[in-house]
Formats: structure tokens, sequence, C-alpha cells
């Protein structure tokens, strides 16, 4: 779901429930993957080492090339899917937000509290 109608549906929840949402990202470097995915990642960067990821279809033959020294074999297929829901939000709805952005990445972390709190 895209930030602003995420955003928003915060808003509408926090305003139904009366409590304070608090939202922390992962940062986009910072891995939540499980054991496995860490694991099969260093051999992926190893497959494509040195070769120029020119496009989707040289990424997605590289990745389902790899196999790991225990035999695991990978899979890898592009998804297409259109994963936009459709849902506008309007500058006038963000700014009814109530968000306070946290001093640490302020974009990833921030509180949203009811509307009727000021």
């Amino acid at each position: 779901m895209p930030a602003r109608p995420w955003k928003l549906a915060l808003q509408k929840l926090g305003d139904r429930i009366g409590l304070q949402i608090v939202v922390c990202h992962f940062l986009r470097e910072t891995s939540k993957w499980t054991k496995l995915q860490h694991r099969l990642c260093s051999f992926i960067s190893d497959n494509w080492r040195g070769k120029p990821l020119i496009d989707y279809a040289t990424i997605i033959d590289l990745i389902g090339s790899t196999t790991t020294s225990t035999g695991l074999k990978v899979y890898a297929r592009l998804d297409e899917t259109d994963h936009s829901n459709g849902v506008a939000v309007s500058d006038a709805e963000m700014a009814g937000i109530n968000i306070k952005r946290h001093d640490f990445h302020g974009d990833w972390n921030y509180t949203i509290t009811d509307a009727d709190t000021t």
C-alpha cells in the first residue's frame, strides 16, 4: 500500500479507537529476512558478481541459475502484477493527518494521534 493511503487509514483507525499509533519501519538497508534468506542471498550475489544487471530477464536468469553448496536450487520469476489499489488521497486529506515525525528518520518513524488531540 502506498504511503498516503496507509497514513490516512492509520489516522482513521486512531480516530476510531482513540489511541495514538506509533509506526517504525525498517529502513531498506536493514534486513528483516530469515536465516535461509541471508544464506541464499550470498550465493545469489556470488552468482551475479561482475555481470551487468541490464534488464529484468537477466536478473531473473541469474537468480534462477543459483544453487547453494548444499544443493538448494533457486526458482525466480518476475511478478508483473499491478499492486496499486487505486486509492487517491488528496493533499487536503494528507494535511488532516495528525502526524508527528520522530527525530530519527522521520520519514520512516512517526506517531499518528487521534485527530481530536492537538
